[in-house]
């Protein structure tokens, strides 16, 4: 029995981690765009079906891992080139509408171009194998997809924390009109900032593609848990999609063997316990 709770812990992690990539690009986004974008999930997604059509083509995951979020990023750079910036003053009802159509629109097209029935990615060649501990077994990919997202977040970290364009994203999250009047081409941060933190749904989409592969409703479904994960950890903070995400992903995981039933509603009990305790997240300010 051991061995199932431990198993389920790691499962929680992984997916934990698959929820951070996702929602702190959502997060990183609002925290200095101020813009909410519901088509998070729909690029999401698309990270999904590049990854299986780079595999197909080539048979080659790892090239997935590198082309596949690309692709999601520079389709996200020209959106915001287009459409987006037009809609940043825009009050938050109107960007929820404008970011839905997109995301009806990349599902359609979804499914013009892969058809409406779900497509399946093998397990990369070199982790298809399992991990064993003495009695314990786990998959060799879900360590990697793990260890993958964590080095991830640590260059995302440093990548904020510790460079010149993460101190603007900084300050410009706190005042964006004082970083533009000291000389910071706002607009050029803006749309490098909304492909980043696209891009990064791009990569959490090609690391489940081998586990849950890819169909057309998978975005709405990945959209409502990272904005759960950023509720529960506070709208612009990175560290709150960290904890936000691994808690969720554990809570997710471990009441499948617990209650499996129950699984979603605990999820959703924990994002109300939190916003009753703290309205504004684990980490968020007001």
């Amino acid at each position: 029995m051991l061995n199932v709770y431990l198993f389920q812990v790691l499962n929680g992690l992984g997916l934990g981690m698959i929820y951070f990539l996702i929602s702190v690009g959502l997060t990183i986004i609002f925290g200095l765009l101020n813009f909410v974008n519901f088509a998070h999930g729909a690029f999401f997604l698309l990270g999904s079906y590049l990854c299986y059509t780079v595999v197909t083509l080539t048979g080659n995951f790892w090239l997935s891992l590198f082309v596949a979020p690309l692709g999601v990023a520079l389709l996200a750079w020209i959106t915001e080139q287009v459409l987006i910036k037009r809609a940043y003053h825009l009050p938050h009802t109107f960007q929820i509408l404008i970011t839905l159509g997109m995301a009806l629109i990349i599902r359609e097209a979804s499914i013009m171009i892969w058809g409406p029935i779900g497509k399946s990615v093998p397990t990369p060649a070199g982790l298809d194998g399992v991990f064993r501990l003495g009695s314990f077994a786990y998959p060799e990919y879900r360590l990697f997809m793990i260890v993958f997202a964590a080095v991830i977040g640590l260059l995302l970290w440093f990548l904020l924390e510790r460079t010149r364009f993460g101190a603007l994203v900084r300050a410009g999250s706190e005042d964006t009109e004082t970083v533009s009047l000291l000389g910071t081409n706002i607009f050029k941060l803006f749309s490098l900032t909304f492909a980043l933190g696209v891009g990064l749904a791009g990569v959490a989409g090609v690391l489940s593609a081998p586990i849950r592969g890819a169909h057309p409703f998978l975005g709405e479904e990945v959209l409502g848990i990272a904005f759960v994960v950023v509720v529960i950890g506070g709208m612009g903070s990175f560290t709150g999609a960290l904890v936000g995400g691994l808690l969720v992903g554990l809570v997710q995981s471990l009441m499948t063997t617990i209650w499996p039933q129950g699984a979603s509603l605990m999820i959703y009990g924990a994002m109300a316990a939190v916003i009753m305790l703290r309205p504004y997240g684990l980490f968020g300010r007001s």
